[in-house]
């Protein structure tokens, strides 16, 4: 059989004795734990083999692939294959239990977001928003529509947050910003160029920055100030999945609420004014 259409870990099988002994402490580590391997990070899977990235990237290299993306790409390929799962329950035959099983995936992401949230890390980042004369909420794909989210939330109580689209306007918006100003990052990966791009602007620029993600040890995560992580696991078939959207949200309610209860007074001159405001828009 061609090796480009040999299953991921039959390749790993075929090509293990040509591996560096670092690449296959990799491979070994694949072999057992495929399923979740999936959903981790290219520096946590190296920390779990106690190897370096560049070795992991090697390793995929070696398999004829691109990169480690491309590398989990292929297993998520396999896991939906069903080579790797058991037989689809009777339930999520039905509409009621493919909502069901949807249902549990959020409950299961909002249980992950509970426990790796950092009460100090929240404290901190609801601290220098406070003391920010404008708060940038920044994100591209899926990751955008949080903060979009977050800018909405956080503009019932206050006129500093804002929130930018367009790739070129948020570079734009850094490079003149107020070094006081605070940048809120979502970046469910903590990968995406754009992202290290903008906390690269800013920390050259002086500006704090709040990364919202799910991996404590990726490339966003070393630049930025505050780390806020979230729940949910995603493959790599999953583009901005309902679930990490939630967990997301949780971190925002989070923020949301310190905030307010630290500046009740000014929060609720805000809302009032805002409901009497749009109170002519509802008859």
């Amino acid at each position: 059989m061609d090796e480009q259409n040999m299953d991921i870990l039959e390749r790993i099988r075929a090509s293990y004795y040509q591996l560096t002994t670092a690449e296959r402490r990799v491979a070994d580590f694949v072999l057992v734990q495929y399923a979740q391997v999936q959903f981790m990070s290219i520096t946590q899977l190296a920390d779990e083999c106690g190897t370096a990235e560049a070795t992991v990237s090697r390793f995929c290299r070696s398999l004829k692939l691109k990169g480690f993306n491309a590398f989990k790409i292929e297993l998520a390929r396999r896991s939906a294959s069903g080579a790797t799962t058991p037989k689809t329950p009777i339930s999520m035959d039905t509409l009621a239990g493919r909502v069901q099983e949807s249902g549990r995936m959020v409950v299961d992401a909002v249980r992950q977001t509970m426990e790796l949230m950092d009460m100090k890390q929240i404290t901190r980042a609801v601290e220098i928003i406070e003391q920010a004369p404008s708060v940038l909420c920044i994100g591209s794909g899926g990751s955008m529509i949080m903060a979009l989210e977050c800018a909405h939330q956080f503009s019932t109580v206050s006129s500093k947050f804002s929130a930018i689209t367009d790739a070129h306007m948020q570079i734009s918006a850094v490079a003149t910003m107020d070094p006081k100003g605070v940048i809120i990052l979502f970046s469910y990966s903590g990968a995406t160029t754009g992202g290290l791009q903008i906390l690269e602007l800013a920390r050259q620029r002086g500006i704090r920055t709040i990364l919202v993600t799910r991996f404590q040890k990726s490339p966003a995560a070393k630049l930025s100030h505050i780390v806020l992580r979230c729940g949910s696991n995603e493959s790599p078939f999953q583009f901005g999945s309902v679930q990490a959207k939630v967990a997301q949200l949780v971190v925002v309610d989070a923020l949301f609420q310190e905030y307010c209860l630290r500046n009740q007074e000014s929060c609720e001159e805000s809302i009032q004014s805002i409901a009497s405001a749009l109170s002519v828009m509802h008859v």
